[in-house]
């Protein structure tokens, strides 16, 4: 359930990211508009939570710690990219649409909007 729940969230952001944002999470491509819609109105990552997701449940489908591992490896390391890269740069090309975004959305634990 995990994998395709996770597969499930990381296709629709994905697919928010072409359609709202005009462009794709990829820094060679990079969005247009601020993409806050859909399950972005909930979490301001769920990409990123969409790929531990799926890796947690690959971990507990094959009963594998170093699998788990890999997936907390993951984690700390797409915090780590959002803090000091993805959220200065936000800041930066959508000034105080995202302040404003980042101040009522969570970064990592989803709530009601």
């Amino acid at each position: 359930m995990l994998v395709a729940a996770g597969g499930a969230v990381l296709l629709q952001a994905f697919l928010r990211f072409v359609v709202e944002g005009l462009g794709t999470p990829a820094p060679v491509a990079e969005t247009e508009r601020l993409v806050v819609g859909g399950l972005y109105r909930w979490v301001r990552n769920p990409m990123y939570l969409a790929v531990v997701t799926v890796l947690a449940g690959e971990a507990l489908v094959l009963g594998s710690w170093p699998v788990a591992g890999y997936a907390v490896f993951v984690a700390v390391a797409q915090a780590t990219f959002v803090h000091g890269y993805e959220e200065p740069r936000l800041s930066q090309r959508f000034g105080a649409d995202y302040q404003q975004y980042r101040s009522s959305v969570s970064a990592w634990l989803p709530r009601r909007p």
